[in-house]
């Protein structure tokens, strides 16, 4: 096989493994890059030349500046400030909210600033009464819009080192600004005017928190736990009277998990130390194959399902509440039982929406996710603790205002003089943004494990190890061989359609993987195909980078979606119904302008 041969081979194994969601995408990216150096493809300087490049080096110091900014006070302030300004309208807070979103989305990594607002919004919109499935997916969206009009976002550095590999000119701060900001106001607008409708009425969980009558019903609708439930009373002076519930048997041995003790008027919380007592009424959760067995009937009598009461599961000593896997959650991958949640947060996972489903059995061996949504059944005692776990996001909640200190202040004063400096000394920008890093541990900002934590290191390794496959495509002339066949194929019919083409290729691509692992892909081709056509590569480079960021048709394509996903109780066909006229909208408006602000040819 040619090296060429060798290269595409490799390619399309780590398209499977990405598409297929076989392996992690930091881990795909490491062993391409691997692979491309032990066949010897790439040098070992060329294959590990990733970890060094630009690029890299202005993500770690952006994660480390804005993680700095954030701890300040600043971005939550912010963006409470903006949502208030726009007023408690649904269509005046979605315009809020998708502008709170981009405007932190210019200053820092996409998840960072959706993780700031997250809790922020889920109270506006609890308060508000407007349900936070209308408000989480615009948030998203506007945090990638953002993105698109700053060099701060990862696909947008990327693009820009790989224009450095081949001695052309990177991009500037601010040179996406002119193309982004454009973008970002119409698909802030489209939503707002028009996408907004096509979102789901409300999420799992608000719908118990506004209080409505069937609410209880509800919930078991959507959550499919109405053949789960049962209502059992204890038989007075039988086995179970005067047993605590942790001795009772009932969870370990029968598989029945108790969510609540009804005693008289009073709802107790299922404590393990809570001694039952004849004529209390439990309510149980239990799959229909493990419901209450035939040994049970001597000591529990079962009832009548009746109308369902919302008091059985929450009441003043407990609560109904949702969570979502915050970014970069410790949790991630670690099942319940691993985690001992229960026993560490005193909160009793109810049920998970994963993907636009529920999931409700065997949750204790359930390997959590990012982004999933967590139905939890807590004691008021739980909700301090819950509030200070930074792997969990506590939905409908205001988040915590955190005080300007004089630090705090001089942290503002210290981004804003980076990026200041970042914008009149273009050439210097890694050194600026790196220093800027520093400083933030010289001021005493931050320490330097909480830099270490501050960095997305998944991210990280993740772009180290596709930047060398750019050189491999260049150096094996498989870039320059898929360029001459899209140039044979579409070339001929102007510059304007080639561009379309390849936008259209890259944003595709990145519905199905991640943005940065396509425009790494998408970029060292489209150049080629540039410059034999002799377009303006820096003006198509400009377009990869800005479609690669148009990740709105589906949740995989950007990790923000995913985010959202649980806590907002949207499904693969709610992104679809807003995001693809979104992005339909959006490639128009980025075919219109781009050439009237860059030539392209």
């Amino acid at each position: 096989m040619t090296q060429i041969e060798i290269t595409f081979l490799f390619l399309g194994v780590a398209a499977i493994l990405l598409v297929r969601n076989i392996l992690r995408p930091d881990i795909v990216a490491l062993l391409l890059m691997l692979a491309l150096g032990l066949s010897g493809i790439l040098s070992p300087q060329e294959a590990f030349s990733g970890f060094s490049r630009s690029a890299v080096i202005i993500m770690m110091s952006a994660f480390i500046l804005a993680d700095g900014l954030r701890r300040s006070g600043a971005t939550e302030r912010l963006g409470a400030f903006i949502v208030r300004l726009f007023g408690a309208g649904p269509r005046r807070m979605t315009f809020g909210v998708m502008t709170a979103g981009a405007l932190l989305s210019l200053f820092m990594n996409n998840i960072a600033a959706a993780s700031l607002l997250f809790p922020v919004i889920s109270g506006v919109a609890r308060r508000s009464k407007i349900p936070s499935s209308r408000l989480l997916m615009p948030l998203a969206f506007g945090t990638i819009l953002g993105g698109m009009a700053t060099l701060l976002t990862t696909t947008n550095i990327i693009v820009s080192g790989i224009l450095r590999d081949v001695d052309l000119p990177g991009f500037g701060l601010l040179d996406f600004a002119p193309i982004g900001l454009p973008l970002a106001f119409a698909g802030i607008l489209f939503v707002t005017l028009w996408g907004r409708k096509f979102l789901p009425e409300q999420s799992p969980a608000q719908r118990i928190k506004e209080g409505d009558r069937q609410s209880g019903e509800v919930l078991l609708d959507t959550y499919q736990l109405n053949d789960r439930f049962v209502r059992a009373a204890v038989l007075k002076k039988q086995a179970l009277d005067g047993t605590t519930l942790m001795d009772s048997g009932l969870r370990e041995q029968y598989h029945l998990n108790v969510l609540s003790i009804q005693r008289g008027k009073n709802t107790l919380p299922p404590d393990p130390q809570t001694k039952l007592k004849g004529g209390d009424v439990l309510l149980i959760l239990a799959r229909p194959e493990d419901s209450v067995p035939d040994a049970l009937n001597k000591v529990l009598e079962i009832l009548p399902s009746g109308e369902w009461k919302h008091e059985y599961l929450a009441s003043p000593n407990l609560s109904l509440l949702e969570t979502a896997v915050a970014p970069r959650s410790d949790l991630a991958g670690k099942s319940l039982r691993d985690l001992q949640f229960q026993q560490k947060y005193g909160a009793r996972v109810l049920a998970v929406w994963r993907h636009g489903r529920s999931i409700r059995t065997r949750l204790a061996d359930q390997a959590l996710e990012f982004g999933d949504g967590l139905l939890l059944q807590a004691p008021a005692k739980s909700l301090d603790l819950l509030r200070t776990e930074s792997g969990l996001i506590l939905l409908a909640e205001s988040a915590s205002t955190i005080r300007m200190t004089l630090r705090g202040w001089l942290t503002v004063l210290l981004m804003i003089t980076t990026l200041g400096m970042a914008v009149i000394f273009p050439s210097l920008i890694t050194e600026i943004m790196f220093s800027g890093a520093i400083m933030m541990v010289l001021i005493g900002i931050m320490s330097m494990d909480q830099v270490y934590r501050a960095v997305d290191w998944r991210s990280l390794f993740m772009v180290a190890g596709m930047l060398p496959v750019g050189v491999a495509l260049d150096k094996t002339g498989a870039a320059a061989l898929l360029a001459n066949w899209i140039v044979a194929n579409v070339g001929g019919y102007g510059h304007l359609v080639l561009l379309g083409g390849l936008v259209l290729l890259t944003v595709l691509l990145t519905q199905v993987i991640n943005g940065a692992a396509s425009v790494t892909v998408i970029a060292p081709i489209a150049i080629s195909a540039a410059l034999k056509v002799g377009m303006e590569p820096r003006s198509v480079a400009m377009a990869m980078a800005i479609a690669s960021s148009m990740a709105f048709m589906s949740p995989l394509g950007h990790s923000v979606n995913i985010m959202v996903m649980g806590a907002g109780g949207y499904t693969f066909k709610d992104y679809a119904r807003v995001g693809i006229p979104l992005t339909i909208l959006l490639v128009i408006i980025l075919l219109l302008i781009l050439p009237l602000i860059m030539p392209i040819g």
